[in-house]
């Protein structure tokens, strides 16, 4: 593995990594109102286009964070039209 796609792997866990506390407390109050709904639609939108560009280069590192990112803005959509209201 290169440095490039190292700092990848690193930047990527940092982004992701911090990312998983949120949605976390998100469960965990079953409180959703300080999300947005259009910040969160458009986060997951944004995240599947980075997803695609990765696939479409090879690039791992920005595949794996990018699948581990959408599956949490799923969560954190749920959660927002579960616990929103």
């Amino acid at each position: 593995m290169d440095w490039k796609e190292l700092l990848g792997f690193i930047g990527g866990a940092l982004t992701t990594l911090g990312f998983v506390p949120q949605v976390w407390r998100l469960f965990k109050l079953r409180s959703a109102r300080e999300i947005s709904l259009p910040f969160t639609i458009c986060f997951i939108l944004g995240i599947a286009f980075w997803l695609s560009f990765g696939i479409s280069l090879g690039l791992l590192s920005v595949i794996i964070w990018n699948a581990t990112t959408f599956v949490l803005g799923w969560g954190m959509l749920y959660a927002k039209l579960k616990y929103g209201k």
